[in-house]
């Protein structure tokens, strides 16, 4: 009933693999899948996953550096598995402990791991237990916890601590005229943060070595880490010796405005990447855990793919066509003025920039659209560029089609030789179905180079929300067989935030698409670009 099972290290070496009777298909592309999806974007929270038709169970054990894989059909429910991945990996780790001492690939090459035999004895047992257990006869009413239930305590009452609290923005009287910008040629820079003399302490605190294990220590040493656990030599950690610690970390998270199911997911995947695995002798439970849950933030920030604008807009340019952007997001979250900020730094690497004003339901959209046209030109006269405006704005005024005008703004760009089209849209909530349809729409029909999703920092668990709805409208509302989904995302009024970074964590593990840009004022230049290990510092400070 299993079609493969796979033990492999991390470092990429298959030690021993199993095939089903009539299983012809290979099991490589679902494993990598795995590899990709979970275990390097730090998503091994929950121990299975779904590849196409197979449902896939792993269990990693961190102390050899193993990673254990059972595929079967998903339309099979078999729940003997969890327990025969438990029952294979401690027989395997028992029968073979001397060769996996040994660490090393060329060790692991050279060995002979001869499980057949074991592993078709662990499953004969655990399919035979399988059958042996009957079906859970139901409980009777007196028995469940329903009936110790009041009336009283099933009454939802209005009211409570239901508002978070609203930072206090910064209030920021921006005047263009007579402002003197600096240049932004070449990569945007990174933002970042300065560290503090609280940060310094907190790491002092962190080296102290407690001998007693026995109890936990309330309080005390001040931070987020306070909570520090003793160690010894050759300790291999327990999900127990974690758990205070973790608690801890995850509250601090939310704080730090990570949506809470992100921070529960976050710190389970720490947990099962660090159970078994043998500490150090002058390390604590705290720096270890916090170690690996900022390591783990790190690999999430990273972009997973290639992102240079730059160089991608010379190869459309080189193709004699436009380069396409599209902005999306919902109400008020600065697409209009970001996108003025992303042609400012267009124009002043030399691309001439067509802006298409496809938002064609709020008052003054387009007027505002204009005023940064004339503003950018400005800035960059024509009589520096040969006669002509280096950014023009198309439009076709109120209530038209936003896909229509889309179309025919990229036509007259490639006709006029303009190396970059942005394309403004209305600002939609998520659950609005006749808007995100039109959106879809847009975007199946004029095919962008480029989406981007425009997320204000401000947000907690409704970026969640936001982002996992958007690519569910792209994709139900799609023609195409694979459709286009959300490609980066615009993090805007990073300025108001201080050091509550944690929507980037949120939107980043929500779609898996790199943060492109980063507002970070109301000028032009306040644009950058993302420096993930000091978003990172920011977000673990106490």
């Amino acid at each position: 009933m299993l079609d493969f099972f796979t033990i492999f290290s991390k470092g990429g070496i298959v030690l021993w693999c199993f095939q089903g009777a009539g299983v012809t298909e290979s099991f490589t592309g679902p494993v990598n899948a795995l590899i990709r999806s979970v275990i390097l974007q730090e998503r091994s929270g929950n121990n299975s996953y779904t590849h196409d038709a197979l449902n896939l169970k792993y269990k990693l054990d961190n102390e050899f550096e193993l990673v254990f894989v059972v595929g079967f059909q998903k339309i099979l429910t078999l729940t003997y598995v969890d327990k025969f991945i438990d029952d294979v990996q401690l027989h395997f780790r028992d029968r073979y402990k001397n060769e996996l001492e040994q660490k090393g690939a060329l060790t692991l090459l050279n060995s002979n791991f001869a499980f057949e035999d074991d592993f078709n004895m662990l499953l004969r047992e655990a399919e035979e237990s399988s059958k042996a257990r009957g079906p859970n006869s139901m409980r009777s009413f007196n028995e469940s916890l329903k009936s110790q239930k009041t009336v009283k305590s099933m009454i939802e009452t209005k009211g409570g601590d239901k508002g978070k609290e609203q930072g206090g923005k910064k209030n920021k009287n921006c005047c263009y005229q007579g402002m003197q910008l600096s240049s932004m040629k070449g990569d945007l820079l990174a933002v970042d943060y300065e560290s503090s003399e609280d940060d310094e302490v907190e790491e002092e605190e962190e080296r102290v070595v407690i001998a007693d294990t026995s109890r936990k220590r309330k309080g005390g040493f001040g931070g987020m880490f306070g909570m520090l656990k003793g160690l010894v030599g050759s300790k291999s950690l327990s999900q127990e010796d974690m758990e205070p610690v973790l608690d801890k970390m995850r509250d601090h998270l939310i704080a730090k405005n990570v949506a809470a199911e992100i921070a529960s997911q976050l710190c389970d995947s720490v947990a099962k990447k660090l159970e078994g695995k043998v500490m150090g002798t002058f390390t604590t439970v705290a720096s270890t855990v916090k170690g690996a849950l900022q390591d783990s933030l790190v690999q999430i920030l990273q972009p997973k793919r290639r992102v240079d604008i730059l160089r991608d807009v010379l190869e459309a340019r080189s193709q004699r066509r436009p380069f396409v952007i599209t902005f999306c997001g919902v109400n008020g979250v600065g697409k209009s003025t970001n996108l003025a900020k992303i042609s400012f730094w267009l124009i002043e690497n030399g691309f001439t920039v067509l802006i298409a004003a496809c938002d064609t339901f709020r008052a003054g959209a387009v007027e505002q659209l204009r005023t940064h046209q004339r503003r950018l030109n400005s800035l960059h006269p024509p009589q520096d560029h040969g006669g002509r405006p280096v950014v023009q704005l198309y439009e076709k005024g109120y209530g038209k089609d936003a896909a229509g005008i889309a179309m025919e703004a990229i036509a007259y760009a490639r006709n006029q030789a303009f190396d970059v089209v942005l394309v403004d849209t209305a600002g939609r909530m998520q659950d609005n179905a006749p808007l995100m349809t039109a959106l879809a729409k847009l975007i199946a029909v004029n095919m962008p180079d480029l989406v981007l999703f425009v997320g204000e920092a401000l947000v907690g668990n409704e970026a969640v929300d936001q982002l996992v709805k958007f690519n569910q409208a792209l994709a139900d509302h799609s023609m195409s067989d694979k459709p286009r989904l959300i490609d980066g995302i615009v993090l805007t009024k990073f300025d108001t935030i201080d050091d509550k970074v944690g929507a980037a964590i949120s939107m980043t593990y929500i779609t898996g698409q790199p943060i492109v840009f980063v507002g970070t004022g109301q000028t032009y230049n306040d644009l950058r670009s993302l420096n993930a290990r000091a978003v990172v510092g920011a977000l673990m400070k106490a």
